[in-house]
This record gives C-alpha cells, structure tokens and sequence, in this order.
C-alpha cells in the first residue's frame, strides 16, 4: 500500500469445504487497512443451506497471515485481491 488511507478489499475463496459449514466460491469478503489489521465478513455461498447471518465476522490485528492460518485450511481457500 502506499497511502496511510488505503484499503485493499479481498473475496475469500474457498475451493473445497472440508468442515460443510462455508460451502465453496466465495464465502467471505474482507478488508484489510493500511495498518495490516484484516476483517472478515462471512457470506452464503448460492444454494448453501449455512445461514449467513449465523456466520458474522472475524477480525484478525495481525494482519492476512493470521486470517490465512485460520480459514486457510491448508490451501483449500485463498485470497483473492479486488484492490
């Protein structure tokens, strides 16, 4: 980033959903600020039965790392950049 007011909005795209309770595709959006602090906002993935307003959001201070090493699930999702 190179503006202290820069955000980097991010899809979380899941490939398999080991757990069934994300589904695949898109299952969350995020936003990471420009001090590295990322949130999460989870979202129904068409024709899933998870209930989105169940699913909430996850805030991660340390930054996409921590985000990754939680909802990684060990390369089944990746981020994909928007901005």
């Amino acid at each position: 980033m190179t503006d202290a007011t820069d955000v980097r909005r991010f899809d979380l795209v899941r490939k398999e959903d080991e757990s069934g309770v994300s589904g695949t595709g898109v299952v969350a959006v995020g936003v990471e600020f420009p001090n590295g602090y990322v949130e999460l906002q989870w979202l129904n993935d068409d024709g899933n039965d998870v209930d989105a307003r169940m699913n909430g959001h996850a805030s991660y201070p340390g930054g996409i790392e921590d985000a990754i090493r939680v909802h990684g699930h060990d390369g089944r999702t990746e981020i994909r950049w928007l901005d």
